[in-house]
């Protein structure tokens, strides 16, 4: 049996000053997380008190959360059509990388954007020139992830193939690697249900990203069958990729030591503890840091 000490956390609440949400994942037994650093539904971050930057840091210290993974703002679209919007979005995204240098953040999960109607191609290399911009301002030490999108229509990294693009175009130590949604990869393609849609994504994964590149797994499960192309997560095991899967996925050789956090939906606060405890069920362990399944799918 393989001893590992697998990383699982949450999206956490920010409410009521930053530092809370290393308290809530402590309390949900998590040791890695993930927050906004500021309203992902603003363009304006504000500013966060310095006696809540030190609380953070010392209470993820404390508690030993690693990573610690900061999610960008919803309205960044580095691929847009205008002008004003590309630029908002890097300043935002500059903003965004500082704050997480100050929380002493690891890594800043992106969305790179949308083609906004135009074609896919020239969509992406606006976003690849926006990154190269925000990559000349200065170096961070929290390095970006790029996220694999849905196949919604726009998108212009739903593939392993399309993050490769946009990693090596950009060419800049600002990029980190990438995070591996799962509901996003099943409804770009990735048939995650069946032996040959899994062994499909590990080979592109291997082939286009490196398997040392994947930093973050999003666990979530899908509320629309495959290959629908919408972004809809749903609770672990109650989703069209369901629990055996899942299971497969996050025990699969090249994926078992990545850290993993969940999206799915909170409408209770019962929800996460639900999830998390599927989680450590199908991991092998019903406690954080325990023993990880004997199961390793070499797919």
């Amino acid at each position: 049996m393989l001893e590992t000490q697998r990383r699982l956390g949450v999206h956490t609440s920010i409410a009521g000053g930053i530092h809370l949400s290393i308290r809530r994942a402590q309390e949900l037994g998590c040791n890695t997380i993930q927050i906004f650093s500021h309203n992902p539904r603003q363009w304006m971050t504000g500013i966060i008190p310095e006696d809540s930057v030190s609380l953070f840091k010392h209470l993820r210290n404390f508690h030993d959360i690693n990573p610690v993974f900061i999610h960008t703002s919803y309205l960044i679209n580095l691929a847009s059509v205008e002008d004003s919007v590309r630029e908002k979005s890097q300043e935002l995204l500059i903003r965004e990388l500082e704050l997480a240098d100050l929380l002493d953040g690891d890594y800043v999960v992106l969305h790179t954007g949308s083609a906004s109607g135009d074609a896919e191609g020239a969509a992406r290399q606006r976003a690849i020139m926006a990154l190269r911009e925000v990559s000349k301002v200065k170096g961070w030490k929290a390095k970006l992830l790029l996220e694999n999108t849905a196949g919604e229509r726009g998108d212009i990294s739903s593939t392993m193939k399309d993050l490769r693009e946009i990693i090596e175009r950009t060419d800049s130590p600002i990029i980190g690697g990438i995070c591996l949604d799962t509901c996003h990869a099943f409804q770009a393609g990735y048939e995650l249900t069946t032996v040959e849609g899994l062994s499909c994504l590990s080979k592109e994964v291997k082939m286009y990203i490196g398997v040392e590149r994947v930093k973050l797994i999003h666990l979530n499960d899908s509320k629309r069958v495959f290959y629908s192309r919408v972004d809809r997560h749903e609770h672990i095991g109650e989703g069209a990729i369901g629990k055996r899967w899942l299971e497969r996925l996050i025990n699969h050789a090249i994926f078992r030591n990545t850290p993993m956090i969940l999206e799915t939906p909170k409408k209770r606060n019962e929800d996460d503890i639900k999830n998390l405890d599927t989680v450590r069920k199908i991991m092998g362990t019903l406690h954080t840091g325990g023993q990880g399944s004997d199961r390793t799918y070499m797919i």
